[in-house]
Protein backbone atom coordinates (compact mmCIF):
# COMPACT_ATOMS: atom_id res chain seq x y z
CA UNK A 1 0.00 0.00 0.00
CA UNK A 2 2.81 2.58 -0.46
CA UNK A 3 2.67 5.29 -3.04
CA UNK A 4 3.80 4.17 -6.81
CA UNK A 5 5.58 5.97 -9.71
CA UNK A 6 4.23 5.39 -13.35
CA UNK A 7 5.00 6.78 -16.49
CA UNK A 8 1.60 8.89 -16.94
CA UNK A 9 0.48 9.79 -19.95
CA UNK A 10 0.45 12.31 -22.63
CA UNK A 11 2.44 15.78 -22.81
CA UNK A 12 5.73 15.96 -22.91
CA UNK A 13 8.14 13.37 -21.79
CA UNK A 14 8.08 13.34 -18.31
CA UNK A 15 11.27 14.43 -15.90
CA UNK A 16 13.73 11.87 -14.99
CA UNK A 17 13.33 10.20 -11.75
CA UNK A 18 15.17 8.03 -9.67
CA UNK A 19 16.52 8.92 -5.66
CA UNK A 20 14.87 10.82 -3.42
CA UNK A 21 15.17 14.32 -1.98
CA UNK A 22 14.18 16.06 1.34
CA UNK A 23 11.90 18.83 0.92
CA UNK A 24 9.15 20.47 2.83
CA UNK A 25 5.26 19.81 1.76
CA UNK A 26 5.29 23.32 0.40
CA UNK A 27 7.72 22.45 -1.52
CA UNK A 28 6.77 19.55 -3.00
CA UNK A 29 3.43 21.18 -3.82
CA UNK A 30 5.22 23.38 -5.47
CA UNK A 31 7.05 21.01 -7.90
CA UNK A 32 4.31 19.52 -8.25
CA UNK A 33 2.93 22.35 -10.20
CA UNK A 34 5.99 23.02 -12.00
CA UNK A 35 6.45 19.67 -12.99
CA UNK A 36 2.85 19.50 -14.56
CA UNK A 37 2.66 23.09 -16.01
CA UNK A 38 5.90 21.81 -17.70
CA UNK A 39 4.41 17.97 -18.52
CA UNK A 40 1.62 20.22 -20.23
CA UNK A 41 0.24 23.72 -21.51
CA UNK A 42 -3.18 23.18 -20.71
CA UNK A 43 -2.56 23.41 -17.16
CA UNK A 44 -2.82 26.58 -15.47
CA UNK A 45 -3.03 27.92 -11.48
CA UNK A 46 -5.46 30.42 -10.59
CA UNK A 47 -6.28 32.34 -7.16
CA UNK A 48 -5.87 35.21 -5.26
CA UNK A 49 -2.43 36.72 -4.31
CA UNK A 50 -0.75 33.66 -6.01
CA UNK A 51 1.81 35.79 -8.75
CA UNK A 52 2.32 38.99 -9.18
CA UNK A 53 0.62 40.80 -5.88
CA UNK A 54 1.17 38.00 -3.62
CA UNK A 55 4.53 36.04 -4.23
CA UNK A 56 2.91 32.60 -4.21
CA UNK A 57 0.26 33.08 -2.32
CA UNK A 58 -0.69 33.12 1.38
CA UNK A 59 1.13 29.87 1.93
CA UNK A 60 3.71 30.11 -0.81
CA UNK A 61 2.95 26.93 -2.94
CA UNK A 62 2.79 28.97 -5.99
CA UNK A 63 6.34 30.80 -5.14
CA UNK A 64 8.32 31.43 -8.16
CA UNK A 65 6.20 29.72 -10.50
CA UNK A 66 5.02 33.12 -12.56
CA UNK A 67 8.38 34.10 -13.53
CA UNK A 68 8.54 30.40 -15.13
CA UNK A 69 5.34 30.59 -16.45
CA UNK A 70 4.27 34.18 -16.42
CA UNK A 71 1.15 35.60 -15.52
CA UNK A 72 -1.32 34.13 -17.93
CA UNK A 73 -0.63 30.28 -16.64
CA UNK A 74 0.11 31.84 -12.89
CA UNK A 75 -2.89 33.82 -12.51
CA UNK A 76 -3.86 36.32 -9.90
CA UNK A 77 -7.67 36.41 -9.46
CA UNK A 78 -10.15 39.02 -7.91
CA UNK A 79 -11.73 38.27 -4.28
CA UNK A 80 -14.72 36.30 -5.65
CA UNK A 81 -14.56 33.20 -5.19
CA UNK A 82 -17.66 32.45 -7.14
CA UNK A 83 -16.28 34.18 -10.07
CA UNK A 84 -13.06 32.36 -10.51
CA UNK A 85 -14.53 28.91 -9.23
CA UNK A 86 -17.63 29.48 -12.74
CA UNK A 87 -14.01 30.48 -14.47
CA UNK A 88 -12.05 27.54 -13.85
CA UNK A 89 -15.20 25.30 -14.43
CA UNK A 90 -15.49 27.04 -17.63
CA UNK A 91 -11.85 26.42 -18.66
CA UNK A 92 -12.05 22.84 -17.37
CA UNK A 93 -14.91 22.09 -19.42
CA UNK A 94 -13.56 23.87 -22.79
CA UNK A 95 -10.21 22.13 -22.43
CA UNK A 96 -8.19 23.34 -19.89
CA UNK A 97 -6.73 21.58 -16.94
CA UNK A 98 -7.17 24.70 -14.34
CA UNK A 99 -5.87 24.12 -10.54
CA UNK A 100 -8.00 26.79 -8.63
CA UNK A 101 -6.43 27.68 -5.31
CA UNK A 102 -8.56 29.17 -2.43
CA UNK A 103 -6.62 31.31 0.14
CA UNK A 104 -8.78 28.95 3.34
CA UNK A 105 -10.99 26.41 2.81
CA UNK A 106 -13.69 28.19 5.47
CA UNK A 107 -14.06 30.81 1.64
CA UNK A 108 -15.03 27.59 -0.75
CA UNK A 109 -18.34 28.26 1.01
CA UNK A 110 -18.58 31.36 -1.45
CA UNK A 111 -18.57 28.98 -4.30
CA UNK A 112 -20.34 26.09 -3.43
CA UNK A 113 -23.29 26.76 -6.19
CA UNK A 114 -20.24 25.85 -8.68
CA UNK A 115 -18.56 23.30 -7.08
CA UNK A 116 -21.72 21.36 -5.61
CA UNK A 117 -24.19 22.18 -7.96
CA UNK A 118 -22.29 22.56 -11.38
CA UNK A 119 -18.61 20.92 -11.24
CA UNK A 120 -19.82 17.58 -9.17
CA UNK A 121 -22.70 17.16 -11.82
CA UNK A 122 -22.23 17.78 -15.10
CA UNK A 123 -20.24 14.83 -16.27
CA UNK A 124 -23.51 12.63 -14.49
CA UNK A 125 -25.64 15.02 -16.68
CA UNK A 126 -24.35 14.96 -20.06
CA UNK A 127 -23.61 11.00 -19.67
CA UNK A 128 -19.97 10.81 -19.38
CA UNK A 129 -19.50 13.14 -22.72
CA UNK A 130 -18.30 16.20 -20.60
CA UNK A 131 -14.82 15.67 -18.97
CA UNK A 132 -14.09 18.22 -16.17
CA UNK A 133 -10.72 17.82 -15.38
CA UNK A 134 -10.83 20.68 -12.56
CA UNK A 135 -8.64 20.84 -9.16
CA UNK A 136 -9.87 22.91 -6.27
CA UNK A 137 -6.76 23.13 -4.07
CA UNK A 138 -6.90 24.86 -0.89
CA UNK A 139 -5.35 24.43 3.41
CA UNK A 140 -7.66 23.67 6.12
CA UNK A 141 -7.62 23.08 9.62
CA UNK A 142 -6.86 24.41 13.11
CA UNK A 143 -3.63 24.84 15.57
CA UNK A 144 -2.69 28.03 14.14
CA UNK A 145 -4.84 30.76 16.32
CA UNK A 146 -6.45 31.93 12.92
CA UNK A 147 -10.14 31.96 14.60
CA UNK A 148 -13.39 30.33 13.48
CA UNK A 149 -13.79 31.94 10.08
CA UNK A 150 -9.90 30.67 9.24
CA UNK A 151 -9.63 27.18 10.95
CA UNK A 152 -12.31 25.12 9.34
CA UNK A 153 -12.22 20.86 8.34
CA UNK A 154 -14.54 20.61 5.80
CA UNK A 155 -13.59 17.55 4.22
CA UNK A 156 -16.96 15.93 5.37
CA UNK A 157 -18.74 18.46 3.05
CA UNK A 158 -17.11 17.61 0.07
CA UNK A 159 -17.18 13.76 0.56
CA UNK A 160 -20.71 13.95 0.68
CA UNK A 161 -21.34 15.05 -2.55
CA UNK A 162 -21.27 12.42 -5.42
CA UNK A 163 -19.29 13.39 -8.51
CA UNK A 164 -15.90 15.27 -6.55
CA UNK A 165 -12.58 13.24 -5.59
CA UNK A 166 -11.44 14.18 -2.29
CA UNK A 167 -7.79 14.08 -1.46
CA UNK A 168 -6.39 14.78 2.08
CA UNK A 169 -1.80 14.35 1.76
CA UNK A 170 -0.35 14.57 5.08
CA UNK A 171 3.04 13.77 3.54
CA UNK A 172 5.50 15.45 1.55
CA UNK A 173 5.74 12.40 -0.66
CA UNK A 174 1.93 12.21 -0.77
CA UNK A 175 1.54 15.91 -1.31
CA UNK A 176 3.31 15.95 -4.56
CA UNK A 177 1.98 12.56 -6.01
CA UNK A 178 -1.27 12.63 -5.19
CA UNK A 179 -1.46 16.32 -6.67
CA UNK A 180 0.07 15.49 -9.74
CA UNK A 181 -2.96 12.55 -10.48
CA UNK A 182 -5.65 15.31 -9.28
CA UNK A 183 -4.33 17.19 -11.99
CA UNK A 184 -4.36 14.28 -14.13
CA UNK A 185 -7.57 13.38 -13.53
CA UNK A 186 -10.54 13.99 -15.85
CA UNK A 187 -12.85 14.46 -12.94
CA UNK A 188 -13.10 17.54 -10.16
CA UNK A 189 -10.82 17.10 -7.52
CA UNK A 190 -10.87 18.71 -4.05
CA UNK A 191 -7.45 18.56 -3.03
CA UNK A 192 -7.06 19.59 0.71
CA UNK A 193 -3.88 20.71 2.55
CA UNK A 194 -3.39 21.17 6.17
CA UNK A 195 -1.79 24.62 7.08
CA UNK A 196 0.40 22.85 9.98
CA UNK A 197 1.95 20.53 7.48
CA UNK A 198 3.67 23.09 5.11
CA UNK A 199 6.52 23.03 6.83
CA UNK A 200 6.82 19.01 7.32
CA UNK A 201 10.05 17.99 5.96
CA UNK A 202 9.84 14.34 4.24
CA UNK A 203 11.40 12.27 1.59
CA UNK A 204 10.20 13.04 -2.02
CA UNK A 205 10.59 11.04 -5.32
CA UNK A 206 12.95 12.92 -7.61
CA UNK A 207 10.76 13.48 -10.75
CA UNK A 208 7.77 11.58 -11.93
CA UNK A 209 5.93 9.98 -8.82
CA UNK A 210 2.19 9.63 -9.31
CA UNK A 211 0.20 8.29 -5.80
CA UNK A 212 -3.00 6.64 -6.98
CA UNK A 213 -6.10 7.50 -5.76
CA UNK A 214 -8.37 5.02 -3.26
CA UNK A 215 -5.00 3.44 -1.60
CA UNK A 216 -4.00 4.03 1.87
CA UNK A 217 -0.75 4.09 3.05
CA UNK A 218 -0.36 1.98 6.51
CA UNK A 219 2.53 4.06 8.23
CA UNK A 220 3.11 2.24 11.21
CA UNK A 221 2.57 -1.64 11.52
CA UNK A 222 1.19 -2.48 14.83
CA UNK A 223 -0.84 -5.39 16.61
CA UNK A 224 -3.41 -4.37 19.06
CA UNK A 225 -5.13 -0.81 17.73
CA UNK A 226 -5.72 0.75 14.45
CA UNK A 227 -5.54 4.31 14.29
CA UNK A 228 -7.13 6.13 10.92
CA UNK A 229 -6.38 9.78 10.88
CA UNK A 230 -6.94 12.88 8.47
CA UNK A 231 -3.81 15.48 7.67
CA UNK A 232 -1.91 16.16 10.79
CA UNK A 233 -3.77 13.48 13.29
CA UNK A 234 -1.88 10.97 11.34
CA UNK A 235 1.06 13.14 13.33
CA UNK A 236 -0.45 12.57 16.28
CA UNK A 237 -1.42 9.11 15.94
CA UNK A 238 2.54 8.49 15.39
CA UNK A 239 3.40 10.67 18.32
CA UNK A 240 1.10 8.52 20.38
CA UNK A 241 2.47 5.01 18.80
CA UNK A 242 5.95 6.28 20.45
CA UNK A 243 4.38 7.30 23.77
CA UNK A 244 3.09 3.68 23.71
CA UNK A 245 5.34 1.77 22.64
CA UNK A 246 7.28 1.37 25.56
CA UNK A 247 4.13 -0.53 27.17
CA UNK A 248 3.75 -2.51 24.90
CA UNK A 249 0.88 -1.27 23.18
CA UNK A 250 1.52 -1.55 19.57
CA UNK A 251 -0.38 1.23 17.17
CA UNK A 252 -1.10 0.46 13.65
CA UNK A 253 -1.35 4.10 11.63
CA UNK A 254 -3.57 3.88 8.66
CA UNK A 255 -3.59 7.03 6.10
CA UNK A 256 -6.58 6.59 4.05
CA UNK A 257 -4.92 9.09 1.34
CA UNK A 258 -7.98 10.07 -0.04
CA UNK A 259 -11.34 10.07 1.16
CA UNK A 260 -13.17 9.60 -2.18
CA UNK A 261 -12.39 7.13 -3.23
CA UNK A 262 -12.00 5.68 0.08
CA UNK A 263 -9.70 2.68 0.52
CA UNK A 264 -11.71 0.85 3.01
CA UNK A 265 -10.46 -2.99 2.66
CA UNK A 266 -6.92 -1.53 3.67
CA UNK A 267 -8.79 -0.37 7.07
CA UNK A 268 -10.43 -3.14 7.25
CA UNK A 269 -7.84 -5.42 7.01
CA UNK A 270 -6.03 -3.87 9.65
CA UNK A 271 -9.07 -3.67 12.45
CA UNK A 272 -9.33 -7.43 11.26
CA UNK A 273 -5.44 -7.90 12.63
CA UNK A 274 -5.57 -5.75 15.83
CA UNK A 275 -9.63 -5.67 16.66
CA UNK A 276 -9.67 -2.34 18.08
CA UNK A 277 -10.31 0.97 15.94
CA UNK A 278 -10.06 4.62 17.03
CA UNK A 279 -10.80 7.54 13.82
CA UNK A 280 -8.94 11.24 14.31
CA UNK A 281 -10.15 14.26 12.40
CA UNK A 282 -10.19 18.22 13.42
CA UNK A 283 -13.47 18.53 12.28
CA UNK A 284 -16.70 18.16 14.29
CA UNK A 285 -17.24 15.21 15.40
CA UNK A 286 -20.89 15.26 14.22
CA UNK A 287 -21.28 13.75 11.05
CA UNK A 288 -18.05 13.84 10.62
CA UNK A 289 -15.77 11.57 8.51
CA UNK A 290 -14.84 9.48 11.37
CA UNK A 291 -18.10 8.30 11.64
CA UNK A 292 -18.20 6.97 8.65
CA UNK A 293 -14.98 5.35 8.95
CA UNK A 294 -16.19 3.12 11.72
CA UNK A 295 -19.38 2.71 9.91
CA UNK A 296 -16.93 0.82 6.77
CA UNK A 297 -15.45 -0.99 9.63
CA UNK A 298 -18.18 -2.40 11.01
CA UNK A 299 -19.66 -3.29 8.03
CA UNK A 300 -16.62 -5.57 7.31
CA UNK A 301 -14.92 -6.19 9.87
CA UNK A 302 -17.41 -6.79 12.88
CA UNK A 303 -16.82 -10.30 13.85
CA UNK A 304 -13.22 -9.14 14.42
CA UNK A 305 -13.98 -6.19 16.97
CA UNK A 306 -12.48 -6.68 20.50
CA UNK A 307 -14.12 -3.62 21.60
CA UNK A 308 -16.08 -0.78 20.49
CA UNK A 309 -14.71 1.74 17.66
CA UNK A 310 -14.22 5.20 18.53
CA UNK A 311 -13.95 8.63 17.34
CA UNK A 312 -11.60 11.33 18.23
CA UNK A 313 -12.70 14.70 16.88
CA UNK A 314 -13.32 18.50 17.95
CA UNK A 315 -15.88 19.63 19.51
CA UNK A 316 -19.46 20.58 17.77
CA UNK A 317 -18.81 24.53 18.42
CA UNK A 318 -16.71 27.21 16.14
CA UNK A 319 -12.81 26.88 16.43
CA UNK A 320 -11.72 28.83 19.04
CA UNK A 321 -9.48 31.79 18.58
CA UNK A 322 -7.27 31.62 21.86
CA UNK A 323 -4.73 29.09 22.20
CA UNK A 324 -5.61 27.54 25.07
CA UNK A 325 -9.17 26.56 23.88
CA UNK A 326 -8.11 25.89 20.70
CA UNK A 327 -5.76 23.09 21.82
CA UNK A 328 -8.49 21.80 24.24
CA UNK A 329 -11.20 21.80 21.22
CA UNK A 330 -8.88 19.19 18.94
CA UNK A 331 -7.91 16.18 19.54
CA UNK A 332 -4.03 15.96 20.58
CA UNK A 333 -1.67 13.39 20.99
CA UNK A 334 -2.65 12.83 24.85
CA UNK A 335 -5.87 11.81 23.64
CA UNK A 336 -4.95 9.45 21.44
CA UNK A 337 -2.77 7.89 23.91
CA UNK A 338 -5.36 8.04 26.61
CA UNK A 339 -8.32 5.99 24.27
CA UNK A 340 -5.64 3.35 22.72
CA UNK A 341 -5.17 2.64 26.82
CA UNK A 342 -8.61 2.63 27.27
CA UNK A 343 -9.64 0.14 24.27
CA UNK A 344 -6.57 -2.31 25.77
CA UNK A 345 -7.85 -2.36 29.48
CA UNK A 346 -11.75 -3.11 27.90
CA UNK A 347 -12.80 0.16 30.01
CA UNK A 348 -15.77 2.28 28.39
CA UNK A 349 -14.69 5.42 26.01
CA UNK A 350 -16.09 8.76 25.52
CA UNK A 351 -14.98 10.63 22.07
CA UNK A 352 -13.23 13.49 22.31
CA UNK A 353 -16.15 15.53 21.14
CA UNK A 354 -18.13 15.29 23.84
CA UNK A 355 -15.23 16.35 26.62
Amino acid sequence: MNAVSNDGSGGASPPATGGTVTMTYVQALNEALREEMERDPTVFVMGEDIAVWGGGGVFGVTKGLVDIFGPERIRDTPISEAGFTGVGLGAALTGMRPVVEYMYADFMMVAMDQIANQAAKIRYMFGGKARVPLVLRTQEGAGRGNGPQHSQSLEAWFTHIPGLKVAVPSTPADAKGLLKMAIRDDNPVVFLEHKLLYGKKGEVPVGEHLVPFGRANVLREGRHVTVVGVHITNDHALEAAEILAPEGIELEVVDPRTLVPYDREAVAASVRKTGRLIAVHQAPERVGVAAEIIQCAIEDAFDYLDAPPMRLCAANMPVPYAKTLEDADLPQVADIVGAARRLMSGRSVTTAGSR
